[in-house]
């Protein structure tokens, strides 16, 4: 497994997790280093990024942590600045902060609108917007974004904002991967589906009566009877980061226990 991702330089966006346990991110930046890549794990929360840190180190393998939030330009472009000067070149890309608000557009504030597509869909725009040009001068690179299946269909929340900033971060990828092929630069989506990660226990649980009543209605709609796990999020976008999806770009990949199918 080391191999895969031998020497290279990955950025993960989102690196920290929301609550206990292993989100997307966190699992994601786990799997990259043990792939052998540097990682340079970024999240707002300057705690849950140097937890993440601290585990990959404790394995032996290399971590550095940042606190930057994704829906400030000049942050980012500090992050991207900095990491560009201490290892000269980013390889990979990973795109994982995203948060949810409840509410159809009637029930919804203007602010938490705005907010939620600030977070999910201009903060890609913003890492992107910096990166890029350090993978152009490269001629190479990938980048993995994190969107989910609420980008392609109705999941049975109201939450209007997440379904349209999803679905922003699939054409956002797609429109990437398409200017940026022939530069050697890919640029693919994972889609979770319903996940068992912290963040629902934050955000989704108050839509139920209670967490178990949660976790059970999850699993029930599953087609393989069980929520994913954020380590399943980070075998896909491992593959997406490496050499082995040397001809994949532009692809929305459902991570959904075929609930796509449905």
């Amino acid at each position: 497994m080391t191999a895969r991702l031998q020497d290279r330089v990955a950025l993960v966006f989102g690196a920290g997790s929301s609550g206990p346990g292993w989100g997307n991110g966190r699992a994601t930046a786990v799997t990259f280093a043990r792939a052998g890549a540097k990682v340079i794990g970024i999240d707002i929360n300057e705690a849950a990024g140097a937890e993440t840190r601290d585990f990959i180190r404790a394995e032996g393998h290399q971590c550095e942590s940042m606190v930057a939030d994704v829906c400030s330009a000049e942050q980012v472009e500090a992050v991207v600045r900095e990491v560009t000067a201490r290892h000269g070149r980013i390889d990979i890309l990973h795109n994982n902060v995203g948060i949810t608000a409840m509410g159809g557009p009637i029930e919804e504030s203007l602010e938490s609108w705005e907010h939620v597509m600030q977070t999910n869909l201009t903060g890609m725009f913003l890492t992107c917007k910096h990166v890029l040009p350090v993978m152009l001068k490269q001629g190479r690179g990938a980048i993995v974004n994190v969107s989910s299946l609420a980008a392609i269909r109705y999941s049975g929340y109201p939450y209007s904002s997440y379904y349209a900033s999803k679905a922003g971060v699939n054409q956002f990828t797609i429109g990437l991967a398409l200017q940026y092929a022939r530069q050697g630069i890919r640029a693919n989506v994972i889609m979770p589906g319903l996940m068992n990660t912290p963040l629902i226990y934050k955000q989704i649980s108050g839509q139920y009566k209670s967490t178990e009543e949660m976790v059970k209605a999850r699993d029930a709609a599953a087609p393989m009877g069980r929520m994913g796990t954020g380590w399943e999020v980070a075998n896909a976008a491992l593959f997406l980061a490496s050499d082995e999806a040397s001809y994949i770009t532009g692809a929305c990949l459902p991570v959904d226990g075929g609930l796509s199918c449905l």
